[in-house]
C-alpha cells in the first residue's frame, strides 16, 4: 500500500512559510502566489519577502522591464522587513531608487550610475554587506564613498570590470583606509599588488577571512604570503581557480513547476 502523499495545505503556517521562502523570488510570485487562497495570504506576509533572490538564469531574462516590476511588487511586498536582495543585470537607476535594503549585491548592473548607487547608500548608514562583480560604475571615488557612508561595514565581495582591473592597488589603499571593520574581504581576478595587499592587511586588522583567487600580480612566497597566514584564519590563493564566467554571489537555484492560474493576476508583469 502507497504511503499517502502530505497535505501541504494543513502544515502550520510557519513551517510553510519557512518552506515557501526558501524558494526565489520568481517562482513566489508566478507560481506560488497562484495555488490557493491560503498560499496567497501566506504570500501577503513580509517576513517571506526578507531575501529577494533574482538571479537564477531564466528565459525571460532579456525581458527587463518584466523582471523590474516583479522586483518592485516584491520590494513593495517586504513592507520594510527587506534584508538581502540578489539583483543582476536587469537593475535601473530607477529601480535602485526603489530598493531600501540592508544588504546590497549587485553583478553587471552596467545600467546604474555612480550617483545613483552612491545616494542609495547614503540612505544605508547602517549596511553590513556589499557585493559587486562587473558593475562600470566603481572605482576609487566609488569605494571612498562607501567607506565614509558605511561605518559598520564588514564584508565586501568586489569583482571589478575589465577597465578597472588595473587600478585596484589604488581601490585596496581607500579600502585599506576608509573599511577598518571589514571581517571578510573578496577581491576576485583583478591586478592587486603586494603593495596594496599590504595596505589592507595594515588597514583591515579585524580581517578574518581573504580571498584573493585570480590576482596573479601577487607573490606570497615570502614574507607577506607568512603574514597572511598568520593574520588571517580564511584565506584563498591567488593560484586557486575561479571560474571568470561564474558568479561569486551565492544564490538558491531551485525549480518549481508551473502552477495553473488561481485569483492573482500575474499577467501585469507580462
Amino acid at each position: 500500500m502507497e504511503t499517502p502523499l502530505p497535505n501541504w495545505i494543513e502544515l502550520p503556517r510557519d513551517i510553510t512559510i519557512n518552506i515557501l521562502k526558501r524558494l526565489d523570488t520568481l517562482d513566489i510570485v508566478t507560481s506560488v502566489c497562484v495555488v490557493c487562497p491560503l498560499w496567497w495570504n501566506i504570500c501577503k506576509d513580509p517576513l517571506l519577502w526578507r531575501t529577494i533572490n533574482m538571479m537564477r538564469e531564466i528565459s525571460l531574462s532579456y525581458f527587463d522591464t518584466r523582471l523590474q516590476k516583479i522586483c518592485r511588487y516584491a520590494v513593495d511586498r517586504s513592507s520594510g522587513y527587506l534584508k538581502d536582495i540578489y539583483i543582476n543585470e536587469f537593475a535601473t537607476n530607477d529601480l535602485l531608487h526603489h530598493i531600501a535594503n540592508r544588504c546590497i549585491k549587485l553583478e553587471e548592473c552596467h545600467g546604474i550610475s555612480s550617483q545613483v548607487f552612491s545616494e542609495a547608500v547614503k540612505k544605508q548608514p547602517f549596511l553590513e554587506e556589499l557585493d559587486i562583480a562587473d558593475c562600470g560604475f566603481i572605482g576609487t571615488e566609488f569605494f571612498e564613498y562607501i567607506g565614509q557612508c558605511c561605518p559598520l561595514l564588514k564584508s565586501l565581495k568586489f569583482r571589478p570590470s575589465f577597465e578597472e582591473r588595473d587600478k585596484c592597488d589604488d581601490i585596496a589603499f581607500v579600502i585599506a583606509r576608509t573599511m577598518s571593520k571589514l571581517h571578510h574581504l573578496t577581491i576576485l581576478n583583478n591586478g592587486l599588488t603586494n603593495d596594496g595587499l599590504l595596505a589592507i592587511l595594515d588597514g583591515c586588522p579585524l580581517l578574518e577571512s581573504l580571498d584573493l583567487r585570480g590576482c596573479r600580480h601577487l607573490d606570497l612566497d615570502g614574507s607577506l604570503g607568512k603574514r597572511c597566514n598568520e593574520q588571517i584564519k580564511e584565506l584563498r590563493f591567488p593560484t586557486e581557480f575561479v571560474d571568470p564566467n561564474s558568479s561569486f554571489i551565492d544564490y538558491m537555484n531551485l525549480e518549481s513547476d508551473s502552477i495553473s492560474n488561481f485569483n492573482f493576476d500575474i499577467s501585469i508583469f507580462f
